[in-house]
């Protein structure tokens, strides 16, 4: 039985226990970028350079960064005034821009490009006086920045359970935008719900959960339905990382995991399997896939059949204040 949308057609005449190794999977370019501005400014300016929050969400990553010198803080009036401070990829309210300036913080923005966008989208509908449906979860820091651009517009759609909470001012000027690391299937199952009580509920200028999101869950949806077990690298604060849990069990796996590193598997998991999915959030660096990797072909798991559903060749622009200078 081959893979649906799969490029590589897998099929069931390999005998024994295999792995299905989703592709695409891991870093994101946002994330990619928000690791190497925090790098660059280290070498740059050697340690500590302050980072509010963790950079990315991936425990790996920040104690690798930790390890470095950079030192991670709540909130910029930790760091001391005037020291350097690099706002993560999830983005900040301008209330943190402001606090930084105050403090005569010399700040480097790793905000995810994509996030900004939303940002962006937020203040220019808020400025034309809309109610704003900003679905996402609750206290994640990406929704607490995108809310901190318009907080008297927008309003926090938890899910398709919230929807029955929510009220407007004007039917005709209502428009629903999203966290970027949601799930598909729900973010659409809440818009759904929404528009049955708001018939002109309005849609975002363009899609606002990221490309690495939706290819990381659609790569998930075309194995998970031949896998009695999928193993998703990512950590538990990982919004990404834990929806793709969510989407290989509603996509037929047995089985769903989520691991910060390959000694987290659980031997018993492996019981009477004989396919096992593979799949990493996307601030999730390969190293720690590679290590899952090795660790079931331990367990005789040494078959490895990629699942390609699509190639990404997209990549940001360093901030401006770590970008190497021109020769």
């Amino acid at each position: 039985m081959g893979i649906p949308g799969a490029s590589s057609s897998v099929t069931g005449g390999v005998a024994g226990k295999r792995v299905l190794l989703a592709e695409p999977r891991g870093y994101c370019a946002g994330v990619d970028r928000a690791v190497e501005t925090v790098e660059r400014a280290l070498e740059k300016h050697g340690a500590p350079v302050y980072v509010r929050h963790e950079i990315v969400h991936n425990v790996h990553v920040v104690e690798t960064l930790a390890k470095a010198g950079a030192i991670f803080v709540e909130e910029t009036d930790e760091v001391p005034e005037g020291a350097i401070v690099v706002f993560s990829a999830h983005g900040v309210a301008p209330t943190v821009h402001q606090t930084a300036a105050e403090r005569n913080l010399k700040v480097i923005d790793a905000t995810c490009p994509l996030v900004t966008k939303v940002h962006n989208e937020a203040k220019r509908f808020a400025r034309d006086d809309y109610d704003i449906l900003l679905i996402g979860h609750e206290g994640h820091e990406e929704v607490v920045g995108t809310a901190g651009e318009a907080p008297d517009h927008v309003q926090l759609v938890d899910g398709p359970d919230s929807v029955d909470n929510v009220t407007i001012r004007d039917e005709n000027k209502i428009i629903w935008l999203s966290q970027t690391t949601l799930s598909v299937d729900e973010t659409m199952e809440t818009v759904r719900r929404l528009r049955e009580r708001f018939p002109t509920l309005q849609d975002p200028p363009s899609d606002d959960i990221c490309y690495a999101t939706q290819n990381r869950q659609v790569a998930v949806k075309a194995m998970a339905p031949e896998c009695q077990l999928v193993i998703v690298v990512g950590s538990r604060n990982s919004s990404n990382s834990v929806r793709l849990v969510e989407v290989a069990l509603n996509a037929g796996s047995d089985a769903g995991y989520l691991v910060d590193y390959a000694e987290d598997i659980d031997p018993a998991w492996l019981e009477g399997v004989t396919t096992v999915g593979i799949t990493s959030g996307a601030s999730v660096p390969e190293l720690l896939v590679r290590g899952v990797l090795e660790r079931l072909a331990e367990y005789g798991y040494d078959t490895v059949q990629p699942v390609t559903t699509a190639n990404e060749t997209l990549v940001f622009a360093l901030p401006r204040e770590i970008r190497p200078a021109r020769v």
